[in-house]
């Protein structure tokens, strides 16, 4: 788990949990220290009351069911990072 994204890899997919507890997942582009951007990305909405671990897992399980092709995030909603392929599997 990382909190600056200026390290992450460009190209990698992630698992970025934001402080309004939605959760962003795709494929890293790059930072300008102000947004990032981010392709091919679905989406965690913390008011869907699913549980988010589970969707996530089953993300890194299964693969990314992109929802949009271009996503930014402000940074400053970034509370940390984590590349996918670091996420436990569903069994």
């Amino acid at each position: 788990m990382q909190t600056n994204i200026m390290d992450a890899p460009h190209g990698m997919n992630l698992v970025i949990e934001c402080s309004d507890g939605s959760i962003v997942i795709g494929r890293f582009d790059s930072s300008n220290g102000f947004e990032v951007i981010m392709h091919d990305v679905d989406l965690y909405d913390p008011t869907s009351g699913s549980d988010s671990e589970a969707w996530v897992r089953e993300t890194a399980t299964y693969g990314v069911d992109v929802k949009h092709r271009d996503w930014n995030i402000d940074v400053q909603l970034i509370k940390h990072w984590t590349p996918l392929g670091q996420i436990e599997k569903l069994t």
